[in-house]
């Protein structure tokens, strides 16, 4: 990949609520959890990373040992973790809340030190793969990284598959939870690089193959290995809420850096990025209860000059509508906003001291390339 401070409950529902498979000992199923993670880190920074909402980990660089392990649960931080038979000596460690399968098998994979690459791992290599995780454990979620073939056809590193999407429905059948990386802001192809929209477009597409498994988003934090170009505190936040927006029911934050210097936990080194991260993190925290509650694209009709360049998350709960809003492109656009009800209301953006007026119930925003607003909307007093 390029890229909880809870204790764990009985059990996990994956994807929407109600008739799903559920995990005895998988992430908690409560209605105030999001799952908030990093890749590859060292445990060494759980409690900084805690710290700044994370609550998860996914993958440990040889690991997972008892000293990690224990680390994880100082800081109340779960784990996702390569499934091999040392790994499978700790599964009745409850800091173990899933599996997951190597990073990135829709890549074409190394031959070796100086022999290229041959074709990516085909699906139903996975989908063996998955079943013999179950089989040694069928209590925890099996989770599916993949690459930017997810959001790009023409992505090159698929090699032989390159621009073939139809691959992509029999990979997810290997897996309960399904996420995928493409870094937009530090991205070196012209085709992708500056144009965030990808981020949410692969969730979009990932979705509907995976089938009511959930999606996760892993997002760019910095340069990784762009000398050039990294991403900005306001390219992070448009990314995890465009990518929440979309439906994703989790983030997965990339905090590498390779070049000019490596530095594993550079998301923490740069002190604009870790306190928007952590700004980003205690919003999502906060809305966890409106996140995982059902859809309501019913209670709100957005109208826009470019339709396609806004998208928008509604949810209803306990009377308050919460309106979730993103423009998908760069570039200045307005936007109106009408409740279904057309009862007076008051907006409340959240994030930014402003208050609307609805009359009516609409109301009127004006979105930068790729802003993203988010409405509490409640009845005029």
């Amino acid at each position: 990949m390029r890229f909880a401070a809870f204790l764990i409950a009985a059990a996990w529902t994956i994807g929407a609520r109600g008739e799903e498979p559920r995990f005895a000992k998988g992430l908690p199923d409560r209605p105030d959890f999001f799952p908030v993670a990093v890749w590859l880190q060292d445990t060494a920074n759980a409690t900084r990373y805690r710290d700044v909402g994370i609550n998860l980990y996914v993958g440990l660089w040889r690991g997972p040992t008892e000293a990690q392990l224990d680390a994880l649960d100082a800081a109340g931080i779960r784990l996702i973790a390569g499934q091999g038979r040392s790994a499978l000596k700790f599964r009745d460690r409850p800091t173990i809340v899933g599996w997951m399968h190597d990073d990135e098998p829709d890549n074409a994979q190394s031959l070796g030190e100086g022999k290229g690459y041959g074709p990516p791992v085909t699906p139903e290599a996975i989908v063996a793969r998955y079943r013999e995780m179950k089989s040694a454990d069928p209590d925890r979620p099996v989770l599916l990284n993949l690459g930017q073939g997810v959001a790009w056809d023409g992505w090159y590193g698929r090699g032989t598959r390159t621009n073939h999407p139809e691959d992509y429905p029999k990979y997810v059948e290997g897996c309960d939870v399904a996420s995928f990386d493409i870094y937009p802001a530090c991205h070196d192809n012209v085709e992708v690089a500056g144009k965030l929209w990808y981020v949410p477009h692969g969730v979009e597409r990932l979705r509907k193959w995976a089938g009511g498994r959930p999606v996760w988003a892993c997002i760019e934090t910095t340069r990784i290995s762009n000398e050039d170009r990294k991403a900005t505190p306001a390219e992070i936040r448009a990314e995890v809420w465009m990518a929440l927006i979309r439906g994703a029911k989790g983030i997965v934050y990339f905090a590498h850096q390779f070049k000019p210097t490596f530095i594993e936990a550079g998301l923490l080194a740069d002190e604009d990025v870790a306190r928007e991260v952590a700004a980003i993190n205690s919003r999502i925290r906060e809305l966890a209860p409106i996140l995982n509650a059902p859809d309501a694209p019913e209670a709100v009709r957005v109208e826009c000059d470019e339709p396609a360049a806004i998208a928008t998350l509604v949810k209803r709960v306990d009377g308050v509508a919460y309106v979730f809003a993103a423009s998908l492109r760069e570039g200045g656009r307005s936007a109106t906003f009408q409740l279904a009800d057309r009862a007076d209301a008051k907006v409340e953006v959240l994030d930014e001291s402003r208050m609307l007026d609805a009359p009516a119930g609409s109301w009127s925003d004006r979105f930068d390339g790729y802003q993203v607003h988010l409405y509490r909307v409640g009845p005029r007093p």
